[in-house]
């Protein structure tokens, strides 16, 4: 068995703290004005923004989740929640464009009168927040995707917020109806286009794929060519959450070669070269027949 361990995921806890803080007061900001003023569009904003607030808590709860110790009945503790509130998170999204795209179509063709001041300066407000949010999570998205779901729910609010300003200033000074849901319609694809490569990836790492990033057939070249190694079959990488992956294969080393310092160096390399964190490997006397892909070989027992 080689086994290394390397647990260091970035603390995203303030960054959920006043993401979700700043966006709850925004929410219930926009609900008064649209109570006081009486305008359904205000409302409507502030019930799709209370959305976001729950998809960062969702988001928010996998990350504190996937930082709990393993326990004997979930040796792994909760990491896979990250992944699953990834997923979540691009479903949500999904969702919020087929109701944008619903709408935008819905006023193409039963255009509607241009909004308010109010409701184009509450927007205004919306892009500082969601923005705001959105760049605390930005460092952390480029490697964890949980946290990624979380910077595009955010980004995708502000760009919502931006085309209601837009398209608000434009109608109110061109009396042209149909602004507002054409730009809503190309937002709705701005963010389908950003949702998709999430919502793939996190997909597949739900179903135990390879992490992109990773080569399995450049890991696997990797195995075959260690110094007395015969060849490499069983071989299985997947991700324990959003932050590490981990492997497992079988190694056939006939010569009887020092297991320790092969185990040793193929842990280091897997880590250094490939960002594999928990390996486990078995070794094996023995022949194999050719099976270039190290799936689906047939080991035969070493001559006694």
């Amino acid at each position: 068995m080689g086994h290394n361990h390397d647990h260091s995921p970035i603390d995203h806890n303030r960054a959920f703290a006043l993401g979700v803080g700043l966006n709850t007061a925004f929410v219930l900001t926009e609900a008064g004005f649209g109570f006081a003023t009486g305008s359904l569009a205000l409302l409507a904003d502030a019930g799709h923004n209370l959305s976001d607030v729950l998809g960062l808590l969702l988001a928010w709860g996998a990350n504190w989740l996937a930082r709990q110790s393993p326990t004997r009945r979930r040796t792994y503790g909760w990491r896979r929640s990250s992944i699953l509130a990834a997923l979540l998170n691009a479903m949500l999204l999904l969702v919020a464009v087929g109701g944008i795209s619903w709408e935008a179509v819905r006023r193409l063709l039963a255009p509607e009168p241009p909004p308010g001041p109010a409701v184009i300066w509450v927007a205004a407000v919306g892009i500082a927040v969601n923005t705001l949010t959105a760049l605390l999570f930005l460092r952390g998205s480029q490697r964890d995707i949980n946290i990624r779901g979380a910077f595009l729910h955010m980004a995708a609010d502000a760009a919502v917020s931006l085309g209601v300003v837009i398209a608000g200033i434009a109608m109110l000074r061109t009396g042209w109806a149909w602004l507002d849901p054409a730009t809503s319609l190309v937002i709705a694809v701005v963010i389908l286009l950003g949702t998709w490569g999430l919502f793939r990836e996190s997909l597949d790492l739900a179903l135990d794929a390879v992490p992109p990033g990773i080569d399995p057939q450049a890991v696997h070249e990797y195995l075959s060519g260690l110094p007395g190694v015969t060849a490499v079959h069983d071989l299985h990488i997947w991700a324990l959450g959003t932050t590490e992956t981990a492997f497992t294969a079988h190694l056939v080393v006939p010569d009887g070669a020092d297991h320790d310092a092969l185990l040793a160096t193929l842990s280091r390399e897997l880590h250094d070269r490939f960002g594999i964190e928990h390996a486990t490997v078995q070794i094996e006397r023995g022949t194999i027949d050719a099976c270039p892909s190290g799936v689906g070989c047939e080991i035969k027992p070493a001559a006694s």
